[in-house]
């Protein structure tokens, strides 16, 4: 089942990623703690729904034991929510996401264990792809700018800055995740439902909290109820955690890489609704991405 979770999360965040952009506004110094506050607001509402449902008693020490895991997430997806206010999506997504290659060799040096010749093949394929397209991407984006006449707007042109936001992201998520993969995959320290809801508790904390120094603290009007396109990000956001820590907990050194390709995703959505185009090398390296998913589908029902 761990595929399956895996695969339903790739798919969430990847949906995701493309609301955080829509919601990620440059001319607005806020924009990155209100979406922050939504995605805490609405995980609140899961967890809160998720014990009523199930009838879990949430024990609150459990946030103090997650925090380490929970603090670089939570960090790791603020500085991607500013660096989109910069860089576009499609170049963001997969640099973001090489976090998944680091998560996973971090992994393999700490925890060794034996993996299978398709294994090995998923990962390589997985990660030789995203990291490929960030690539091509950067390379895009560097002739669109020195072209003759070349109109960017100012929102997404590349700086030493505005690519240091996705690759700082990869570097701290890689830390989360591979915290996450000690936590509940290998040496068992916390259960797949008290680290979801520590966490989601966690991210409600922080709403809590920005919402306050928002409202009346910086004197801002922000009403909840009119943000449609930054509580759809949370919605999803939500929904790939919740598939995320089963994933996490049954193969975190596989699932890692796999859910890494979610900027596979994000790049598509954000050619179809940014109306941009996709060329046969972005093409090819999907084809990658993808085969190596289904790879590791296979790899995990043998």
């Amino acid at each position: 089942m761990w595929f399956l979770f895996a695969l339903l999360t790739t798919l969430s965040w990847g949906v995701a990623d493309l609301f955080y952009k829509k919601g990620a506004d440059s001319k607005d110094k806020y924009s990155t703690m209100k979406i922050g506050i939504m995605v805490g607001l609405v995980m609140g509402i899961h967890a809160i729904l998720y014990m009523l449902i199930k009838g879990i008693t949430f024990d609150p020490f459990d946030m103090i034991k997650y925090l380490p895991v929970s603090f670089f997430y939570i960090l790791s997806m603020l500085i991607g929510y500013l660096g989109l206010r910069y860089i576009e999506l499609s170049i963001s997504s997969p640099v973001q996401n090489s976090s998944g290659a680091l998560t996973a060799i971090a992994l393999i040096i700490l925890f060794p264990q034996e993996l299978g010749l398709l294994e090995i093949a998923g990962i390589l394929l997985i990660t030789g792809g995203v990291i490929g397209l960030a690539i091509l991407e950067k390379k895009l984006q560097n002739a669109a700018l020195q072209a003759d006449n070349a109109k960017v707007n100012p929102k997404y042109q590349i700086s030493i800055l505005a690519i240091t936001f996705p690759i700082l992201y990869a570097v701290v998520d890689a830390i989360g995740t591979i915290a996450d993969g000690i936590y509940l995959d290998e040496l068992s320290l916390i259960g797949e439902e008290a680290a979801l809801l520590a966490y989601e508790f966690t991210w409600l904390l922080y709403a809590i909290v920005s919402l306050i120094y928002l409202t009346v603290i910086k004197k801002q009007k922000y009403n909840i109820f009119k943000e449609g396109v930054r509580t759809s990000a949370a919605v999803f956001e939500t929904a790939g955690q919740f598939f995320y820590v089963y994933a996490m907990s049954s193969n975190a050194v596989v699932a890692a890489p796999l859910i890494a390709s979610y900027s596979i995703v994000s790049v598509i959505l954000s050619r179809i609704f940014l109306k941009e185009k996709l060329s046969k090398q972005h093409y090819t390296l999907i084809l990658f991405v993808m085969i190596g998913i289904a790879v590791l589908g296979i790899a995990g029902e043998l």
